[in-house]
Parts: C-alpha cells; sequence; structure tokens
C-alpha cells in the first residue's frame, strides 16, 4: 500500500483527473480517497527539471581574480 498526496480535477460531470508518479505501473487500482472541501486556490507547479552538466573540478591555478578574467583595459 502507498499514501500518494496530489492535486485531483473534477469536472462539471462529476470525472477525476489525478496526476500519480511515473513509476506507478498502468492497471486498475483499488483507490480510497479523502476530499478536503475546500478547493485549491493556487496550482503548484512541477519542479524545474534544469539539465547538469559535470564539469570535473576546476584546475588549482584558474585566475580567479576580476583583473585576469578581463585582461586588456579597464572600464
Amino acid at each position: 500500500m502507498r499514501t500518494i498526496e496530489t492535486t485531483a480535477t473534477v469536472t462539471n460531470d462529476g470525472k477525476m483527473t489525478v496526476q500519480v508518479p511515473p513509476d506507478i505501473q498502468p492497471g486498475d487500482y483499488r483507490v480510497v480517497m479523502v476530499i478536503d472541501e475546500q478547493l485549491v486556490t493556487e496550482k503548484k507547479r512541477p519542479p524545474l527539471n534544469f539539465p547538469v552538466d559535470d564539469w570535473e573540478l576546476w584546475p588549482g591555478d584558474l585566475p580567479m581574480r576580476r583583473e585576469d578574467m578581463h585582461k586588456g583595459g579597464t572600464n
């Protein structure tokens, strides 16, 4: 048994749409619902999925001073 807390959308004709985690296999399940009678006023956005690049460690001698990064002139 597993407990999932999510938001459901109920249409005018009484049908409910629920988003479940992707690891739930397709099929028929026995479901027990508890409905909070207050409507959700703000929609929760799914977490952002930013790409991650692994650049390993920076070289120890990498110049990080402003003067070293912007050689050639002053502004």
